[in-house]
């Protein structure tokens, strides 16, 4: 009994870690479109803001500065996009990926220009990372059977950003439905004419929602880098970014079953990393590529499956172009 407390305790820890990343950025994608502007570029600002704070980590040893610069690279990448859709009326699609072949092309240049090590950052120390923080009471209920493992297991152990992560989900859902803005903010997704009708700048609210998605998303590089790992690697997002998209689609827009779809994600990244060296009669060994594989087919396969009907903010995509 104890052992299999022990396992799920482990693997939902493990699923913790993975899903951070793509909590933050599925909130993230959430205000975007919400306000009406598609952002295909939550892989390019998070790809990005990971490279910045491994550079800013490995050259000043300081994890709060690596996260403030990392955030606000982010931001700049989610105000070119917003110059491009909102400001020019231009393709958000096209904007998008644009972004993330741009960072995914100057991530590696500059790596190599500036460190020498083929497209990566030096590796930092424990004091220049957000490492993992244990919650009070941790060594008291540690000794209390399968309580005491749950606590000190799953809650306990994770990074600061791990936690800022979670608190987004509820934070997101006040701000969206609670909040004047977030009322705004939906309802410039639905109908901008009739908000631009009441006085309401269309354009300031739009450029404030892709503000808070640049926050976010910079915020999810930095754990990237700096938290779940030591350094900067290239490509080191490996498609985060559009499995977050894809859980905020899952969701239907909405944050707390797009949290569910992350956990989901990250439950099966877990699942896969417990699966390797796993020796199945008359088959062998499981192929340590099938396992890389086998979270984002489940993944696509279980969304394709299930979503049903996502119906999308009726203005999504749509440049607005004020009546003169």
């Amino acid at each position: 009994m104890e052992d299999a407390v022990l396992f799920i305790a482990l693997t939902a820890n493990a699923t913790f870690r993975v899903a951070t990343p793509l909590i933050l950025c599925a909130m993230a994608g959430l205000f975007s479109e919400r306000s009406g502007i598609i952002d295909i570029s939550l892989e390019g600002k998070m790809l990005g803001a990971a490279f910045v704070a491994g550079s800013v980590a490995a050259v000043t040893g300081s994890a709060w500065l690596a996260l403030l610069l990392a955030v606000g690279f982010a931001i700049c990448l989610a105000l070119l996009h917003g110059f491009a859709c909102i400001t020019h009326n231009g393709n958000q699609v096209v904007s998008g990926v644009a972004i993330n072949i741009l960072m995914s092309g100057l991530t590696v240049v500059l790596g190599i220009a500036w460190f020498k090590t083929g497209g990566q950052t030096p590796s930092v120390t424990a004091d220049s990372r957000f490492m993992p923080m244990i919650l009070p009471l941790t060594d008291t209920l540690r000794g209390i059977p399968i309580i005491g493992t749950l606590y000190s297991d799953i809650f306990s152990g994770h990074s600061l950003l791990t936690y800022v992560a979670f608190l987004t989900v509820p934070a997101t859902w006040w701000v969206v439905y609670r909040t004047r803005f977030g009322l705004r903010l939906r309802a410039v997704g639905e109908n901008p004419n009739a908000v631009d009708t009441a006085g309401i700048s269309v354009t300031w609210l739009r450029y404030r929602a892709v503000i808070i998605c640049g926050m976010l998303t910079g915020v999810a590089g930095t754990y990237l880098a700096i938290s779940q790992n030591a350094s900067f690697v290239r490509e080191m997002t490996a498609g985060q970014g559009y499995i977050a998209l894809a859980a905020m689609i899952f969701g239907k827009w909405r944050p707390v079953p797009a949290l569910g779809a992350c956990l989901m994600f990250g439950l099966l990244n877990a699942v896969a990393i417990r699966l390797q060296g796993v020796v199945i009669p008359g088959f062998g060994e499981v192929p340590v590529t099938l396992i890389q594989a086998l979270p984002y087919v489940l993944t696509v396969v279980l969304l394709a499956g299930f979503i049903g009907k996502a119906v999308a903010p009726k203005a999504i995509g749509v440049p607005y172009v004020k009546e003169r």
